[in-house]
């Protein structure tokens, strides 16, 4: 459950920080080519991380050994992809019905809050905070991951 949980958070924020440094600044809005760079950075993100978490793991053992386990790793990191969906979903929505750039990257950062207040309150729950304090837990946890979603726009 740690691994999902990790990948869905991680997925989330990256989510958010493309979204948000993929404004146009008065380039012409591409909401489906902004979906396929959230989701090829996405899979490249996870792909990296898996590699990096295999390297990092390496034990004595056959060659077929390796790949089976480095197949496995980077198989673990689908949840990252996974929590981009809803933010290419509202990407490709947009570009269907014409929604203007401002809009949609307000709701989709409002949408990636709101799923990063979930993950951080179902972790507090999970650990065994009550209700009260799990929620300020979420409410913590949106806000530091908005702002590290912040963070990466500028540097863009």
């Amino acid at each position: 459950m740690k691994s999902w949980m990790f990948g869905g958070v991680y997925g989330t924020v990256l989510a958010s920080a493309l979204l948000a440094a993929l404004q146009s600044g008065g380039s012409p809005y591409t909401p489906y080519s902004d979906a396929a760079w959230v989701m090829v950075t996405a899979t490249t993100a996870a792909l990296a991380h898996g590699y990096a978490h295999h390297m990092s793991t390496h034990t004595e053992g056959s060659g077929s050994h390796r790949w089976r386990q480095l197949a496995r790793t980077l198989a673990d990191e689908w949840p990252v992809v996974v929590a981009c969906l809803p933010t290419v979903a509202l990407l490709v929505a947009a570009g269907a019905t014409g929604r203007p750039e401002a809009t949609v990257t307000a709701v989709g950062l409002a949408l990636n809050a709101g799923l990063l207040f979930a993950w951080g309150t179902f972790a507090a729950v999970r650990v065994g905070y009550r209700r009260r304090s799990a929620l300020a837990i979420g409410g913590a946890d949106a806000t530091i991951g908005l702002l590290i979603a912040g963070a990466n726009a500028l540097i863009k």
